[in-house]
């Protein structure tokens, strides 16, 4: 099979992906909350940004290098953290975090992933990053960040947007739980599923498998309860300031949508800022994403480390958040996509459908450098 025919977009990958889980599964990734407004804002935003193409610039040989946070990466795109992304496909936290230290992007684990740090900062290497869900419990954030510098994660993500848990209807509708509690209905998905059943054979039921390492300290956590929210906190300015006394790295602030936000955030001691409405997954009355950004940036200035994220598909749209003032992105349920779709080597095929995007439309609009693409963009309504 010609994979670079057979899948030469993303949306290609959604596709196949979609008809490879139990639908159960594809409703844990797909779903927004609400109407499932924000993704549509963020898609119609993306749209909007629009380029003038360049003419007799002769051979455009065009640069992806992009250096962030002190570190070189051979694209401005990474893999942001997803939960439960060992449901989604057996054993993606493994296959992603090989794809990005073959390929030279940032991997982020999430804290509520199936897999422990110790066994995937190894695999990243230096790509790893680690993304925290604030736990309440000071000793196992302070155990929680050791374990994570000793297994060699080398940036911290502290999300900030999820002050309490969001409704996902289409997840109810599926009878999702976290961790999953098979139902007769799931048992018969599975079954018209067999690449992702033998999978999961073989790596082993997803689980929150850190979370369950100190759900047992908490003497009041009913065994049925989610993990992840027995142990997690709604952060404030003083938990941001613990947390930035404890992690002697890069810090990125992840969930930062107020412009108001982010000049105190910086002199926080935050080292970048992400902007991102969580896809939707949180709060369906969100701004799209490129709002914000530009907001952001405009109350910042230059020198700030900025990453987006919000409905990136392609390399055009990685151009697009970087002309509206991003220095990075990141994509989630795409990299899931591909997997999906074509197993581990889904996820480098899908880096190189962005690396290749990416070429083809910095030529069109005769830039060598990513820093050019902005002064091509048209200005939008």
């Amino acid at each position: 099979m010609n994979v670079e025919l057979r899948y030469p977009a993303l949306s290609d990958l959604k596709t196949a992906c979609k008809r490879r889980v139990p639908w159960f599964v594809w409703e844990y990734l797909d779903s927004a909350t609400g109407t499932e407004a924000v993704p549509r804002r963020n898609r119609t935003a993306l749209d909007s940004v629009t380029f003038c193409p360049a003419i007799l610039r002769g051979t455009i040989t065009p640069d992806l290098t992009t250096r962030f946070l002190g570190r070189d990466y051979a694209l401005p795109i990474g893999v942001a953290p997803v939960g439960m992304s060992g449901l989604i496909w057996p054993g993606a936290e493994l296959a992603l975090a090989r794809m990005a230290h073959q390929v030279r992007l940032p991997y982020c684990l999430s804290t509520v992933a199936t897999r422990l740090p110790e066994e995937i900062g190894p695999v990243a290497g230096e790509m790893g990053w680690f993304q925290l869900y604030p736990p309440k419990d000071p000793a196992i954030r302070a155990d929680i960040l050791s374990r994570a510098r000793k297994t060699g994660f080398q940036v911290l993500v502290l999300t900030v947007d999820l002050p309490g848990p969001s409704r996902r209807e289409r997840q109810l509708r599926a009878e999702l739980s976290i961790p999953p509690k098979l139902t007769p209905s799931m048992l018969w998905q599975i079954a018209r599923r067999p690449s992702w059943a033998l999978g999961t054979l073989r790596h082993g039921t997803p689980r929150l498998r850190l979370m369950e390492d100190y759900l047992k300290l908490d003497g009041n956590a009913p065994s049925t309860a989610h993990p992840g929210y027995l142990l997690r906190a709604a952060p404030d300015w003083d938990y941001l300031h613990a947390v930035r006394d404890l992690w002697d790295g890069p810090l990125v602030i992840k969930g930062v949508l107020d412009a108001k936000d982010a000049a105190r955030l910086r002199d926080a001691g935050a080292d970048a800022l992400w902007v991102s409405n969580h896809g939707g997954r949180q709060f369906d009355g969100a701004p799209d994403g490129l709002r914000a950004l530009r907001q952001i940036r405009a109350g910042l200035g230059p020198e700030m480390p900025l990453i987006y994220d919000g409905g990136i598909e392609s390399g055009l749209d990685v151009l697009r958040a970087l002309a509206c003032g991003a220095d990075f992105t990141m994509l989630g349920r795409g990299w899931h996509h591909a997997l999906g779709a074509l197993g581990e080597s889904g996820a480098g095929h899908l880096a190189q459908l962005l690396r290749d995007d990416l070429v083809a439309n910095m030529t069109q609009l005769g830039a060598n450098q990513l820093e050019q693409v902005r002064s091509r963009m048209l200005d939008t309504v």
